[in-house]
């Protein structure tokens, strides 16, 4: 009788043993499984920034011949002259900018133009969502 029940105590803890491997190795692969996920999720983030700044830069260079097709085009003399050519100038100017710095650049500037004149940007973003709700309604 001594010898069963010493061979029902090893079998306990042989059981407990495994029961412990199963659930390291479940562990292990759930670990192995989310940082697989992990990965994949920095890659494609990765892939999808890079595809933004190309696109960005492609738009600053086509902001820029429309700049150069206004110039071109447009009215070289009077009110209509000098209005065309502010507007070529905004648009080389805003065309270079996403070219060189891309979004980012042209976020940081607008939030130190919102830093420093803020009555106005508030006055300027009212006076935007208003005309978006215009638009939207109609």
């Amino acid at each position: 009788m001594a010898i069963q029940q010493k061979d029902k105590g090893n079998f306990g803890g042989s059981m407990a043993d495994s029961a412990r491997d199963a659930a390291n190795k479940t562990s292990d692969a759930a670990k192995d499984a989310a940082s697989n996920v992990a990965h994949k999720a920095s890659e494609a983030g990765s892939y999808i920034s890079h595809k933004v700044e190309d696109a960005t830069s492609s738009t600053g260079s086509g902001m820029r011949s429309v700049a150069d097709s206004i110039r071109d085009r447009g009215p070289h003399e009077g009110m209509l002259g000098q209005a065309s050519s502010a507007v070529a100038d905004t648009l080389d100017t805003y065309g270079r900018e996403l070219e060189e710095r891309g979004l980012s650049g042209i976020a940081d500037d607008l939030a130190n133009t919102v830093r420093r004149h803020p009555v106005p940007s508030v006055l300027i973003g009212i006076g935007l969502g208003f005309m978006l709700a215009r638009m939207v309604a109609k």
